[in-house]
């Protein structure tokens, strides 16, 4: 595929899709523990859900954790995301505090890839090329946790992300029928064929659009999150049971 890139031997975009595992835990110590225990275990991708720490005000703080991890995470993609309330984050924050926030963990040397909400930034594109002149790859994103618009809509969200630059965009939706479900579906696959470059990561939250979550590899999602101990999102499968998924589709390709 042409879509295909690499992040520190792990490829992005081509086969058997990347699990990202996310640490949401609340005290610093918790989340230094919760990351060092899932490198150690060589999860491909870590996502830190810097929203639910409770000392995200404190720059400092946030700094020093990053620097902390950095050590650990010489074979781990880390993607550092910070969730806003109206998202389906833990809280809401200036703009300019997240801004700061991902500047942050782009100048740490830490982070491999960075979420970037959007379409809640006043000036998306601008911001997605400052973090690639940084070095770090943007996951342009996309939540919607009340329903799964119709076609046009997830067409046109998926396509301004692809035109503001990003390197991989992100949709996700919840549904309401199975349709919903097949709808997302289609709309990864079809976004795939119109732009082969872009990797895409699509998701149908919920019990209803777990398939979402586990047929990446035939749909063209890229990326897979699933739970190690709390989960981030509605309908996210263990980690464990995940991958013994991922694998039998795979195998079942070849």
């Amino acid at each position: 595929m042409q879509n295909a890139f690499e992040i520190k031997g792990i490829r992005i975009g081509d086969g058997q899709p990347v699990i990202c595992v996310p640490v949401v835990a609340l005290k610093k110590e918790e989340v230094i523990t919760n990351i060092r225990f899932l490198a150690e275990q060589k999860v491909q991708m870590i996502e830190w859900r810097v929203d639910c720490f409770e000392e995200v005000d404190d720059f400092h703080a946030v700094s020093e954790v990053l620097q902390v991890i950095r050590p650990v995470l010489e074979h781990t993609i880390f993607l550092f995301t910070f969730r806003t309330k109206q998202q389906g984050g833990s809280r809401k924050m200036e703009e300019w505090k997240i801004l700061k926030l991902n500047e942050l963990a782009a100048k740490s040397g830490c982070a491999d890839l960075i979420d970037l909400e959007f379409f809640e930034a006043t000036k998306p594109e601008k911001e997605i090329r400052r973090f690639q002149r940084m070095g770090v790859r943007v996951i342009a994103s996309h939540h919607d946790f009340d329903e799964t618009p119709d076609d046009r809509i997830l067409r046109m969200l998926m396509e301004q992300m692809q035109q503001g630059g990003a390197d991989v965009a992100k949709l996700a939706v919840m549904p309401k029928n199975a349709d919903d479900v097949v709808r997302l579906l289609k709309l990864t696959n079809d976004i795939r064929q119109k732009y082969p470059t872009l990797p895409v990561v699509t998701m149908s939250m919920g019990a209803l659009g777990v398939v979402s979550r586990m047929a990446g590899e035939i749909f063209g999602s890229c990326i897979t999150f699933g739970a190690v101990g709390e989960i981030s999102a509605p309908g996210q499968i263990p980690a464990g049971q995940l991958e013994h998924i991922l694998q039998i589709i795979h195998k079942g390709l070849e």
